[in-house]
Formats: structure tokens, C-alpha cells, sequence
């Protein structure tokens, strides 16, 4: 039995269009840039800056303590020295519901929205935040129910009465409704303007500032601090930042139709029944536990937590096993991120680079490494750096031609290299920080080097997720602070930030920071 329901790319990509007006011709006119923003920020062009980053923050509830609050709490002290946060995705839990907003980012995050001292009066679609929050969206926010939990939703019976278990997963009423409640509450939803008068009079509001791309929106804290787009990129003291929606361009491709690929499917199919098996277990063991009691409620958190992987685990099956699976890619957004690199190499002023989007391309975390996914956004992504290479040729001057991509998505903190990869994604720092809320993840037992065709393409050089068992497991849940410093290349110092869950106390964890 299915728990959420992924919709199709092209679904997504033309929704979010209608929602922003993709090159309205009021738009087009003014030649606005909808994939660019400038923050309003005297100090963008002092050569050192600090900013913060959380991803998969959206913990949903638990029976017995709240990580995304204690995620929080460790930010605050950096709010003043750092410029802006980067949220790489999965702002709620679990289908990206508007009904989840309130508890699973305004009240955690009160203190970087204006009203947060009164959370329960701001409303998801009226946020404006004092410090910028630029977030990408992940598959979480891109979710919807199945239409059977719909309909029990309707009837106002919990969603554990049809499961058949104690454990009640956050889905609520409906589910994102392909997207909207995150374009909602962090887009310029311009699909509200219905008359041209209106939408002229918005756009001469706040897409005022002026880049060489053309006009632009103008993100100003406590505001106006909407986005234009599912996907966009700022400049900030000298380094270009690009945040893409990885949602458009993580489909696997087909099966093939040989004998290895039915061999594959079969494995498929076995995987899923197991993964089916293990769905049924787990809700048969929830029932044995008494919520009441905080080390089962605790184990409940963790059944639910192993719930929602599994779901993933068979969501990428099925993107495999679809009978009618043609693979859809979102070329657009692709070549938009090819253009810009190509742009930003040969422009002087730019000293940086750094992306950030959802699913990452390399990771060690059990459950993701060797999803069809994963290697699909890494296919995607090196085909983008190869073209830009080419083009770019010897103005990298041996440099990579991006000095660090952030991710979310495997619900860990983790930092990796890739070594010489044969593409030009060489030599790049990843980082992924995804443990900020919810079920964190082990590291995979295969070890840190991961391998294509018996060669070494990248290797793990830190790994903070869930260790040890029953009541020696740790829980450490994480974000990051990152200094630029000043220089061509700049050096990136990163903090990381760590609050551990262990024997149902919360404590402080260190952890060294190091320096890109």
C-alpha cells in the first residue's frame, strides 16, 4: 500500500510554470530575469561573509521530542554574523502539505519571520522574512496523498484507522497539491493576479533591480522575500550562488529491453515485495507499543521514520518498473544552469560558485548511494559541467568549475570529494545536509569510496548520521555555518553544527570544522 503519491515531471514543471507566469508577455516587456534575484543588502560586497544551511528540516511530529526546534536554537546564535540560510529541500513532512506549515516551519523558525513572536497568526502564504530564507524545493514538498487517504481524510477518520496501526503519519487532509503549498509560501505566486493592470502594477513594485541578465526581483527582508522561481540564482560578495529544482531532472531511465534488463527487473520486483513486507511488519510491531511510555514512544518515532524511508526506497522502484516509462528531463533548467556557469567564468567579478538543490549526486548514506535517482541526477549534472567545460576551457585555470554543490535529500551531514572522475565534476566538494528534522540515516556499510566500474570516483571524508543500537543509538541532527573568505579562489570554512539525541537527553556535539 502506497503512502504518497510522487506527480509526474511534466505535471510539475507546468504547474509551477502557471503559478509564477513563465514569461508572461508583461513580463517578457519589461525583460525581467525570472530566474535571478539581488538581496537587498548593504554589506553584499564585503569580501568576507558568513551564511547558514539546513535541508530535510521538516520533522513532522514526534511523540517525544522535536529536532527541528533544537536545529533551530543552534542557529540563532549566528543569526547576526551570517547574511542569508539555504534550505536544500523538504520543507515539510510528509506530502508537503499547507495544513503542516505551521508546526513543521513557522513555529520552529519563528525568530527568522516577522510576527514570530505570535507564530499562530502568520499564515503559511503570508510569510516575510527578517533573515533571508532561500529555499529549493524536494520531493516531500513536491508530494500528494493517494486518493484512498484522501477520502478517509474527508471522512475524518485518521489515516492509522485504514493502516491498520498505532503509528499516525503527517499527510493530514491532502497532500501539496503538486507543489502549490511550497510555491505558496515561498514563490512570487503571481497566478493571483488576474487582471494585467494588477500583475503590471506588482512587477513595477518589486522587480526593480537591475542586473545584466535584465530587470529582476528584489528581495528585501521584512518586505518582500519571495522567489522567483523553482529554480534562480544570486550574486553575493563575488560568489554566484545557483539553486536548482532536481525534482525535473532526477527521472532513471528505462529499463532496457534485454536480458540484463529483465534480470533487473526481477530484482526490482523481489526488492519491492520485501519493501512491502517490511511496511506490514513495522505496523504490526507499532501496535505492541504504548505511546505513554517514553523509550517505546521513542521506538514509534522510529518505526514512522523507517516508514516514510521505505516509501522512498519503493517510490524509486516504481519510477524503474513503470510498465510505460518514458524518461522525462527537465532540459530547460539544465541548459539555463549550463548558460549561466558559461556566463559566470567569463565574468570578472565572479570569484565563486556554489549550487545547491536536493537530491545529491554523491553520497554514502545507506538508503541513497546506489538509488536510480541519485545516478541519474549525477548523469545529468556532468553532462551540464562537460558543456561547460567546453566552453569555459582554460579560464578554470585548473580550478573546478564549481567550488562546492550543497544537497539535501539522505538525512545525514555528510563531506565528500570526488576524485578524477573522467568529467568535469573532478575535484569538487559536496556537501549534504539533510539531517536537520527528520529520521536520520546510517552511513552504508560498503564504506566510504564509492566506485563506477571498479574505479574510485569519490570518497567520503565525513559522515555524522544515526550510530549504534537500542539504547546506545545516537541521534545527531545538524546544520552548517560557512565562512567565504576573501581571495580568488575563496576559502570555505565549514562549521558544522550538531545537537545530539542520546538515552532521551539532548546535548551538544562537536565536530571540527574544516576548510574548502
Amino acid at each position: 500500500m502506497k503512502f504518497v503519491s510522487d506527480p509526474a515531471i511534466a505535471d510539475k514543471i507546468r504547474k509551477m510554470n502557471q503559478r509564477v507566469k513563465w514569461q508572461d508577455p508583461l513580463v517578457v516587456q519589461r525583460s525581467i530575469d525570472q530566474t535571478r534575484l539581488v538581496l537587498n543588502d548593504d554589506r553584499a560586497e564585503e569580501p568576507e561573509f558568513s551564511f547558514l544551511v539546513v535541508g530535510d528540516s521538516g520533522s513532522g511530529s514526534h511523540y517525544t521530542y522535536n529536532p527541528q526546534r533544537q536545529v533551530a536554537e543552534l542557529m540563532l546564535p549566528h543569526r547576526q554574523e551570517c547574511r542569508f540560510l539555504l534550505h536544500t529541500g523538504d520543507v515539510i513532512y510528509l506530502v508537503g502539505s499547507s495544513e503542516y506549515y505551521q508546526k513543521n516551519f513557522i513555529e520552529p523558525y519563528r525568530e527568522f519571520i516577522c510576527g514570530g513572536e505570535q507564530p499562530q497568526r502568520i499564515a503559511y502564504d503570508q510569510m516575510i522574512f527578517e533573515f533571508p530564507i532561500l529555499p529549493v524545493p524536494g520531493n516531500h514538498d513536491y508530494y500528494d496523498l493517494p486518493l484512498v487517504y484522501g477520502l478517509v481524510s474527508l471522512a475524518t477518520l485518521p489515516i492509522r484507522n485504514i493502516i491498520g496501526s498505532k503509528l499516525d503519519l503527517d499527510v493530514g487532509w491532502h497532500g501539496s497539491k503538486q507543489g502549490d503549498a511550497y510555491a505558496r509560501a515561498f514563490l512570487d505566486y503571481l497566478k493571483v493576479f488576474m487582471l494585467p493592470p494588477d500583475l503590471a502594477r506588482h512587477l513595477d513594485t518589486h522587480y526593480t533591480a537591475k542586473t545584466d541578465t535584465g530587470r529582476c526581483l528584489h528581495y528585501k527582508p521584512g518586505i518582500f522575500t519571495c522567489l522567483p522561481n523553482r529554480y534562480y540564482t544570486f550574486r553575493y560578495s563575488g560568489i554566484d550562488f545557483f539553486a536548482l529544482d532536481s525534482n525535473t531532472f532526477n527521472d532513471p531511465s528505462p529499463l532496457p529491453a534485454t536480458q540484463q534488463g529483465d534480470i533487473d527487473r526481477q530484482i526490482l520486483e523481489k526488492r519491492r515485495v520485501e519493501m512491502e513486507q517490511q511496511k506490514q511488519e513495522i505496523m504490526e510491531t507499532s501496535n505492541q507499543l504504548d505511546p505513554n511510555d517514553p523509550s517505546e514512544a521513542e521506538h514509534l518515532d522510529d518505526l514512522r521514520a523507517k516508514l516514510s524511508q521505505i516509501e522512498e526506497i519503493v517510490v524509486d522502484i516504481d519510477k524503474q518498473l513503470a510498465a510505460d516509462h518514458k524518461t522525462v528531463v527537465d532540459t530547460e533548467q539544465l541548459d539555463w544552469l549550463k548558460q549561466r556557469l558559461i556566463k559566470s567564468w567569463h565574468t570578472k567579478e565572479v570569484r565563486g560558485r556554489v549550487i545547491y538543490f536536493h537530491h545529491p549526486p554523491y553520497v554514502t548514506e545507506a538508503t541513497k548511494w546506489n538509488q536510480a535517482q541519485t545516478l541519474a541526477v549525477r548523469d545529468r549534472l556532468r553532462n551540464v559541467l562537460d558543456g561547460v567545460a567546453a566552453e569555459v576551457g582554460s579560464l578554470a585555470e585548473g580550478r573546478p568549475l564549481v567550488d562546492l554543490v550543497l544537497n539535501g535529500h539522505a538525512h545525514c551531514l555528510e563531506h565528500l570529494q570526488t576524485m578524477n572522475t573522467g568529467h568535469a565534476d573532478s575535484n569538487i566538494n559536496w556537501i549534504v545536509c539533510g539531517g536537520s528534522g527528520y529520521s536520520l540515516r546510517r552511513q552504508r556499510t560498503e564504506g566510504t569510496d564509492l566506485l563506477e566500474d571498479q574505479k574510485l570516483v569519490a570518497r567520503s571524508q565525513l559522515f555524522v548520521g544515526r550510530t549504534g543500537q537500542g539504547s546506545q543509538k545516537r541521534r545527531p541532527y545538524s546544520c552548517l555555518r560557512i565562512d567565504v573568505k576573501d581571495g580568488c579562489p575563496p576559502k570555505f570554512v565549514v562549521r558544522p553544527l550538531v545537537v545530539e539525541r542520546y538515552q532521551r537527553q539532548w546535548r551538544d556535539r562537536q565536530v571540527q570544522p574544516f576548510t574548502i
